[in-house]
């Protein structure tokens, strides 16, 4: 359990606090600092790499947070509500990473390759608005993680 624990933590450490660094330091860095088209190109070439780690914490995360819940609790009938909530919200989230990286990431990129900087800036202001909705239940998430158990 310890384990998966560590790994469960981390895996969720990596893509909340990418997000955040994503969304809180970089983004309004960029303003006024790269002309149009770069930091569109700079958007994908910076969300493709994090887009990787995301992936592998999606794995990891529900590998390790069904593991722990099962061991623990048993079947999902016999989970404590904070953790039908964190699993629920968890599940959101993957769901909306997943539309991002399928849709608007996706478009930013044939924007990007015929060289259509509007469609490229429109890509990535869908990417930052559902980025900062993710990121608002990922630290949901971690509330409910660190002090569910408690309520």
């Amino acid at each position: 359990m310890p384990i998966a624990l560590t790994a469960h933590i981390l895996s969720a450490v990596i893509w909340i606090g990418g997000m955040f660094f994503a969304y809180v330091c970089l983004r309004p860095s960029l303003a006024g600092i790269l002309e149009p088209p770069q930091p569109a190109r700079l958007w994908r070439a910076a969300l493709g790499r994090f887009f990787r780690w995301v992936w592998a914490a999606i794995v990891i995360l529900l590998t390790s947070g069904l593991y722990m819940a099962l061991t623990r609790y048993g079947g999902i009938a016999g989970w404590p509500r904070w953790l039908h909530l964190m699993f629920g919200l968890g599940v959101a989230m993957m769901l909306i990473f997943m539309h991002v990286y399928f849709a608007p990431f996706k478009r930013l990129g044939h924007a990007l390759e015929a060289g259509d900087q509007a469609l490229a800036a429109a890509n990535v202001a869908q990417i930052r608005k559902l980025v900062a909705f993710n990121l608002g239940l990922g630290l949901i998430v971690i509330i409910i993680a660190s002090a569910g158990r408690y309520l």
